[in-house]
């Protein structure tokens, strides 16, 4: 029973103390003028941001809005961004390959990469007089990390006469030594291409091995892989695809093509984000089971009120580094800048070029599922 303790005449009450907000540190106050700018916006996050929440964090909202409109600048929201920033500050929003391409043409004068760095780098190298920024140097990727720009030039060495294209998740330094770029949104389509162009039957793909493996089950061109992975796809399994099928019968499961293909052989659907996104649209599905970052789901699930979505997703650490505080910090300060040597830059800007001269997919990624998809490739 708890006991119930009366202060008496001369006893003081401390006062209670709390931290201070983000927001509040930085002497950013819900005011007025906050609270009639912003919250119209509430109902884009409300099943993410609690009411209690929203007072601390529709100060950013509003400064980074002010901040943008006075430095001439834009956000560039990848899909994997946690819906405070994807919804209420990003300008653009969608896959790596979508905001490549609003990064090369955008009069912007100033980028705020709401991703990972190697996507800041790919603004840079796309928009070299322009001012791009990553909130946190510490937003990479383990697939970026996977390789360098001196392993494919052994690579060249071993296989002079084949062609290597390259996931857009590397480094400038890993681009400027292949010859094309591609996302999982256009992977077979740039693979046949560059096939067709060196008039060879055998294509090299670096750093995604899943990514590899899955393409070549949607192709009849070999594939030479790297043995990289995605730390957030390849924890999924074909086991847990069963598991959820079990708990959730009826469900339909889509799948990100980093996973492994044994995920893909138990899911409904496969594609780039993009295409998750428009496979739950066209679909009519009224639960979804989505196989990748958990902040895709939230996003998607936003734009979708009336499906029911299950969540088995994977943070991805790196991604999460980006937030509206360190966004804010980076447009007030203009912090930290991402620069890119010119001689590499010219070097990469001619892959990606190679993959933009492509125009969009002719057809929609279709990643073969529902059966053995485990494609035969040699791994360097």
């Amino acid at each position: 029973m708890a006991r119930v303790i009366e202060f008496g005449q001369g006893c003081d009450i401390p006062a209670a103390r709390r931290r201070p907000s983000a927001a509040e540190a930085r002497d950013l106050a819900y005011n007025d003028e906050v609270k009639a700018a912003t919250d119209h916006l509430y109902a884009l996050v409300r099943d993410f941001i609690t009411p209690m929440e929203w007072p601390a964090v529709a100060p950013f909202v509003f400064h980074i809005n002010k901040l943008k409109a006075a430095k001439n600048a834009v956000i560039l929201a990848h899909n994997y961004m946690t819906p405070d920033v994807f919804q209420l500050v990003g300008d653009f929003r969608g896959d790596s390959l979508q905001l490549a391409r609003e990064a090369a043409r955008t009069d912007a004068k100033v980028i705020v990469q709401a991703g990972v760095h190697f996507m800041a780098e790919t603004s840079k190298i796309l928009c070299p007089d322009k001012t791009v920024l990553i909130p946190d140097t510490r937003a990479g990727c383990s697939l970026a990390a996977s390789i360098t720009g001196a392993d494919v030039r052994l690579i060249r060495q071993r296989y002079p006469n084949l062609p290597i294209v390259t996931y857009v998740n590397t480094t400038a330094d890993v681009k400027a030594e292949c010859d094309i770029t591609c996302t999982s949104s256009n992977a077979a389509q740039v693979v046949e291409h560059i096939a067709a162009e060196w008039d060879v039957d055998t294509v090299i793909m670096v750093p995604d091995e899943f990514l590899a493996r899955n393409v070549a089950a949607n192709t009849d061109i070999k594939i030479i892989a790297w043995e990289g992975h995605c730390e957030v796809h390849e924890k999924f399994s074909g086991e847990d695809v069963r598991q959820i099928r079990e708990a959730h019968p009826g469900a339909i499961v889509l799948a990100h093509p980093e996973c492994p293909p044994d995920v893909l052989e138990e899911a409904d659907f496969a594609g780039s984000t993009s295409a998750l996104s428009n496979q739950v649209k066209e679909s009519g599905a009224r639960k979804v089971v989505l196989l990748t970052e958990c902040s895709m789901s939230d996003n998607v699930a936003a734009d979708n009120p009336g499906v029911e979505f299950v969540k088995p997703c994977n943070l991805c650490p790196h991604m999460k580094r980006i937030s509206l505080e360190n966004i804010y910090d980076a447009l007030l300060t203009m912090k930290h800048e991402v620069t890119v040597p010119e001689n590499v830059r010219l070097r990469a800007k001619a892959a990606i070029d190679a993959m933009l001269a492509l125009g969009p997919p002719t057809r929609a990624p279709n990643f073969k599922v529902g059966a053995d998809v485990y494609a035969h490739v040699q791994l360097i």
